[in-house]
């Protein structure tokens, strides 16, 4: 669960009655992209044939630079998602991290989902007893990636949102 009941009005679209102007939107969705492609190794290193989650995070982009709909990002992520089901662990994560950041073109609270998932990927691809450790590393390396118009933005919502995030924003 990476969504709240109640939608925060800033990561809702002006045009859906919140305050969230399309320029972030987009910054949000390319850092979703970072994010997820960051770990994405994780997936493609047990499943190198299978193309799904690295073409969720190409649609994102390509959302991004207005060359896809809303709607086949949101399948992209779709399908990404699809390509975890039968998967454990790191590739998993990676999976869904993709997918999430395929998800923002349409719900751009994703953001958050494809972060989290990428943290989990990381901590579950560590080394036992380096989890925690690898998981606050890549929450800092995601944060330095966030640029300075989305930053305040995304800070809070992971502070309001870390516990249905697996607290994975503890950095």
């Amino acid at each position: 669960m990476i969504l709240s009941k109640v939608r925060d009005p800033r990561l809702v679209t002006i045009r859906r009655g919140g305050t969230l102007t399309d320029d972030d939107h987009r910054l949000l969705a390319l850092w979703a992209a970072t994010c997820a492609e960051h770990v994405l190794p994780l997936f493609e290193a047990v499943r190198p044939d299978d193309p799904r989650p690295r073409q969720a995070i190409a649609h994102i982009r390509a959302w991004v630079r207005g060359e896809v709909t809303m709607m086949v990002s949101r399948a992209a992520g779709g399908h990404a998602m699809g390509a975890a089901r039968d998967l454990r662990g790191a590739a998993r994560h990676a999976a869904y991290a993709a997918g999430q950041a395929g998800a923002v073109a349409h719900v751009a609270a994703h953001e958050l989902g494809a972060a989290a998932y990428a943290i989990k990927a990381v901590r579950a691809a560590a080394p036992d007893g380096r989890g925690d450790e690898a998981g606050r590393a890549e929450c800092r390396w995601q944060r330095a990636r966030l640029p300075a118009a989305i930053r305040e933005l995304v800070l809070d919502d992971q502070r309001l949102r870390n516990d249905i995030c697996w607290s994975t924003f503890d950095c």
